[in-house]
């Protein structure tokens, strides 16, 4: 993330710290607490800022664990599939990727031992 600019600052600190007040997001990304709050209310409002969120161990929860898994779907399936993904339970989180092996699977590749990468990237949060 670019952390030169106010916004990239301040979206460094939520990022870091979702609970942090204005005053803390605006002392560590060297702002006022005014304009804290007007880039804060501008990335909700654009829809850059969606929610907040706590980091939970799952380890430290009985019986508890998380999964990532990509599925592929029909494309004439598509919308039925995501539908029914949607109304699991067992489904926290679900979203639309886009899969961009060449992007930084050299990188991944180059580690010694490495004999597979599948890197993909988020694109649109369904869930």
């Amino acid at each position: 993330m670019e952390t030169t600019s106010t916004e990239g600052r301040i979206l460094a600190v939520l990022e870091e710290d979702a609970k942090a007040s204005y005053a803390q997001i605006a002392d560590r990304a060297d702002v006022s607490k005014p304009t804290v709050r007007k880039y804060i209310r501008k990335l909700e409002d654009d829809g850059v800022i969606i929610g907040y969120s706590a980091d939970i161990d799952p380890k430290k929860l009985a019986g508890q664990s998380i999964a990532m898994v990509g599925i592929d779907a029909t494309s004439e399936r598509y919308v039925e599939v995501t539908r029914i993904l949607k109304e699991l339970d067992s489904v926290e989180a679900l979203y639309t990727s886009c899969l961009l092996y060449t992007v930084i699977s050299d990188e991944i590749l180059s580690i010694d031992g490495v004999t597979a990468a599948h890197p993909s990237f988020l694109q649109e949060r369904l869930k």
